[in-house]
């Protein structure tokens, strides 16, 4: 039997309202200075309810920083495991409040998140993502639906930061498809680009799709082509109308599990319904009015394929903004900068705007693509980029 040992763990911040005092000025002659009335007053832990901390039994080992990706998440709930009442399995889908988790066995069950982990003080939107390897309590013999009482360290993580915080797209995922259209709405390099640089920061193999070739001269196109080929990216030209590139996706996805992700009205529900037929996922034709895509997917979803391997489908996104990259780690995410990185007459160059940069003079005598340097000044920045 595994070790146990306890915990302590930050929760959020009660929301609960104090009562507020109502003699503020009735000691104002007193010649106690004020000052030391509030030192005396205050608590460096609050008691009872407004408690922000918590101690819970976990395995030994384990604690608010341990294992890959627990640190970020606030040790991520990694509870003791009970196995003679909790199941593993993983989230297939996360629909408002419920969670559908696919046991080992096949079966689903729709599970709500334990309180303690929805309280935890974590940086991202939810505690729990599609992909997330979970222990969970089944329903009871008069209860609908179970209770997720333990949270993975996750391995691979698609994410981007909206609105200050952390969003986890998908977790525990071995590749990406970057899905961008080439018409309709038309293709973003610079969003491209900042998908590339959120795998390389996450370690996830990016592959980039290049979809609705059906609707363009893709010989105008070659040059994209060559540009992340040449980087060392996977490049494909695909068309879920005429069925071009579809082959070569599907010997992609074999290969563990994957999420397909862009902005929105580039296909990537289309391309999945070409690929797997009868999945009939909605679709939706792009605004007239705005040339952009209409969200038509609102929720991911882990999706098992007939040919083997899983693929997770993701709401489209309007905007895409890096996280957790510093802007000394930028540098890093973009392949083609690191030999010159070493070149730079400062240690600490961030390639903007000092003199005898390598990085700079490989741009000007075109060793770096200028398009892709751009992009670089753009999340060096941090200016978010607009997914239309």
């Amino acid at each position: 039997m595994a070790k146990k040992k306890k915990i302590r763990i930050e929760l959020k911040k009660n929301r609960q309202k104090r009562t507020r005092a109502n003699d503020l000025t009735r000691a104002f002659g007193d010649e106690k200075p004020a000052a030391a009335e509030s030192v005396a007053g205050e608590r460096v832990r609050p008691k009872g309810e407004m408690s922000r901390h918590r101690t819970i039994v976990a395995d030994a080992g384990e604690g608010p920083g341990a294992g890959p990706g627990v640190a970020a998440e606030g040790a991520s709930g990694r509870r003791a495991v009970d196995e003679s009442s909790w199941l593993s399995g993983r989230v297939v889908r996360v629909h408002g409040l419920v969670n559908i988790v696919e046991a080992e066995d096949g079966r689903t069950y729709p599970c709500h998140v334990r309180r303690l982990l929805k309280s935890m003080a974590i940086d991202g939107r939810n505690v729990v993502a599609v992909g997330d390897r979970v222990w969970f309590r089944p329903p009871d013999s008069g209860g609908d639906e179970g209770f997720i009482e333990r949270v993975e360290a996750r391995k691979g993580v698609v994410t981007r930061g909206y609105r200050g915080r952390r969003h986890v797209i998908a977790a525990n995922v071995d590749s990406v498809f970057i899905v961008s259209a080439l018409a309709e709405p038309g293709l973003k390099i610079s969003l491209v680009d900042r998908y590339l640089a959120a795998a390389e920061f996450s370690g996830v193999r990016p592959v980039v799709v290049l979809n609705k070739a059906d609707l363009v001269d893709v010989s105008l196109y070659q040059w994209v082509v060559g540009l992340y080929t040449q980087l060392g990216y996977e490049t494909v030209v695909t068309s879920a109308a005429d069925g071009r590139g579809l082959d070569r996706l599907r010997s992609l996805l074999r290969k563990g599990v994957t999420a397909i992700s862009g902005q929105s009205g580039v296909g990537k529900s289309s391309l999945l319904n070409a690929l797997q037929p009868g999945l009939n996922l909605r679709v939706n034709e792009v605004s007239d009015w705005t040339s952009k895509g209409k969200h038509t997917t609102t929720t991911a979803e882990l999706i098992r394929l007939d040919g083997g391997g899983y693929v997770v489908d993701t709401p489209g996104l309007r905007q895409f903004e890096l996280w957790g990259v510093l802007p000394g780690e930028l540098e890093g995410c973009f392949i083609e900068f690191r030999p010159f990185v070493p070149l730079c007459r400062f240690p600490d160059c961030s390639h903007t705007h000092e003199g005898r940069c390598a990085v700079k003079d490989a741009v000007y005598w075109g060793w770096i693509h200028a398009g892709r340097y751009e992009s670089y000044l753009k999340l060096y920045h941090q200016k978010p980029e607009d997914g239309g």
